[in-house]
């Protein structure tokens, strides 16, 4: 075999690609395991949605090639839900880039504007790809500190004592990943003015807006933002379209501009039936997210349930669909992970796969049935 590229050094296969291997194994052997890692939503998208890509199907055009930017009526609806949910105004022309799922954003604008030897903020505790794909393309991941004290936000100040005179790029991600700490006005105006302050290129990512979120935000509704930021979001949790693959980057053209670079040169386009899915989902009523979020917040209650069962705390008024819990005393992340599988046959996830400031802390999926949930909450209680 030859030898693996060097860019490789350091990154590692993404956590829950080798732990759901594990637990399919388990589940092969006889396991009865339920799952609470991993945020794959299990509803189905909404039916108008569905009808839109069946029938798409027998459109002339359905199955060729399509623009690296997509079509124009795509980029009109992600306008119109932009100006719709978040009263921000984009320009369909110039403003919005589709993507093939959100996830591929993050390599995309890495591959942009990212140098070997320039410095990345990624946030600690967060989602575990920023890192990995900085890595990947030569930059420097420095990690900044969330905490509960400062309520999962971050600390200019004691980020300032580093010299970002190399930093290009800041990963930000509100509502917040794993911890679900929803975004103030307070937080998108300070970040604003840091990046201004340092030359430094704000990243939003935000998909989790509209899970059991009252106010969802866009870092757009904020002056200033436009000339320092992007924004990823996706239709993967807000309208159960995960294995779609369908997302967006929104932002200023002189940003978007280099990302399509990038992005032409990646894949062909995203398939006609796809996108004709997709406008239908974003041009849906506010009695969509009601509905899926009547249904998680009956999870919830019971996954609340079953983390009282497991004496952990956790804050009631964060969003998303995760619920993050500090553990008791005298048990690592790992441990109770660990001990929920082999002994409950329960799979959580520990919250250090999402860096160090994750220990002591479990996160929990929603995307699971009440029925499972209960289950869950009779084997943790014993019953």
């Amino acid at each position: 075999m030859i030898s693996k590229a060097n860019r490789l050094n350091g990154v590692k296969e993404y956590y829950f690609s080798k732990k759901l291997r594990e637990v399919g194994q388990l589940i092969a052997a006889g396991k009865p395991i339920i799952s609470l890692g991993i945020g794959s939503p299990d509803l189905n998208p909404p039916k108008e949605v569905l009808d839109a890509l069946t029938s798409s199907l027998s459109d002339p055009m359905a199955h060729g090639y399509k623009s690296y930017q997509g079509i124009p009526e795509l980029r009109q609806a992600i306008a119109g839900f932009y100006k719709m949910y978040f009263d921000v105004e984009l320009n369909s022309a110039n403003e919005i880039l589709p993507l093939l799922g959100s996830k591929e954003g993050i390599m995309h604008i890495s591959m942009a504007f990212l140098n070997e030897g320039d410095e990345v903020l990624i946030p600690n505790p967060g989602y575990p790809t920023y890192s990995s794909v900085t890595k990947l393309v030569g930059a420097d991941a420095i990690q900044y500190d969330l905490v509960a004290g400062n309520g999962w936000l971050p600390d200019y100040e004691a980020i300032e004592k580093n010299d970002l005179s190399k930093v290009k790029i800041m990963w930000v991600n509100y509502p917040h990943m794993p911890t679900g700490t929803n975004a103030s006005d307070g937080l998108f105006e300070e970040l604003i003015a840091f990046a201004k302050k340092h030359d430094i290129l704000i990243v939003n990512d935000n998909p989790y807006s509209f899970i059991l979120n009252e106010e969802p935000k866009s870092i757009f509704q904020y002056e200033g933002a436009k000339d320092v930021a992007l924004e990823l979001n996706s239709l993967s949790k807000s309208f159960n379209m995960a294995g779609w693959r369908v997302g967006m980057v929104s932002g200023s053209e002189k940003y978007l501009t280099e990302v399509l670079k990038v992005k032409s040169n990646m894949d062909s386009g995203m398939f006609y039936g796809i996108q004709k899915g997709a406008i239908k989902a974003l041009e849906l009523s506010s009695s969509w997210f009601q509905e899926i979020n009547t249904i998680y917040e009956k999870r919830r209650s019971l996954t609340w349930k079953i983390l009282d069962a497991l004496d952990c705390d956790y804050n009631k008024n964060n969003g998303g669909m995760f619920v993050w819990a500090k553990l008791p005393e005298g048990i690592t992340s790992e441990q109770m992970t660990d001990k929920m599988l082999y002994e409950k046959d329960v799979f959580l996830t520990p919250g250090t796969v999402f860096g160090s400031n994750g220990e002591g802390y479990i996160r929990l999926s929603l995307c699971v049935t009440e029925e499972k949930l209960n289950e869950v909450l009779q084997r943790v209680s014993g019953n």
